[in-house]
């Protein structure tokens, strides 16, 4: 089933508004450091020839060991270091789920996706939007519960699951069914 032409119209509407490019320069600038980061060796493990991730993990694991030890042993005196502990372990668990997720996308996720032709992706995509589309009125609810008005909803809620039927529908049309594309006539060497 296609995206309601109503959907579909609105996002249109929203990719052409010009007024909204400001927007996307803030947003690009904001994100570009994250992006960068996210692409460095660092958190793809190149750094040091092997992955980050597992060493990172006995960190906070170390370290909430320790406090719960501490915590057993019931002394006063002890209160101080097992808070600055789990302090430390909550510290690094943000960098070790980044590693994490970077290293699984590599190693998992990434060859996983390229072995899909573009029209099983499109379908996966579809999937989602219509997986969201049945589940709308929880995400309208949770969305109220942080103080967002309807309208403000309309567009995250509904705008996203239209994008998400628009992009599967341009998949199977725009796309061949298969792992790759080739962009423009041959060139000869």
């Amino acid at each position: 089933m296609p995206a309601p032409r109503s959907v579909v119209r609105a996002t249109q509407q929203l990719e052409r508004n010009s007024a909204l490019d400001g927007l996307r320069g803030l947003y690009s600038g904001l994100a570009a450091p994250i992006d960068q980061w996210s692409h460095s060796d660092l958190l793809r493990s190149g750094l040091i020839g092997h992955a980050l991730h597992p060493i990172l993990t006995d960190v906070p694991i170390g370290c909430w060991t320790a406090a719960t030890a501490l915590d057993l042993r019931g002394r006063a005196e002890d209160r101080g270091a097992s808070r600055w502990l789990v302090g430390a372990g909550l510290a690094a668990a943000g960098p070790t789920a980044l590693t994490g997720l970077a290293e699984y996308a590599r190693t998992v996720g990434g060859p996983a996706l390229r072995r899909l032709t573009f029209h099983q992706r499109a379908l996966m995509l579809k999937e989602m939007a219509k997986y969201l589309s049945e589940r709308k009125d929880g995400l309208y609810r949770l969305s109220a519960a942080t103080g967002a008005t309807k309208s403000d909803s309309w567009i995250d809620i509904d705008g996203g699951i239209g994008t998400f039927f628009v992009y599967a529908s341009k998949g199977r049309r725009e796309f061949p069914n298969e792992t790759f594309y080739v962009d423009g006539p041959m060139e000869a060497l």
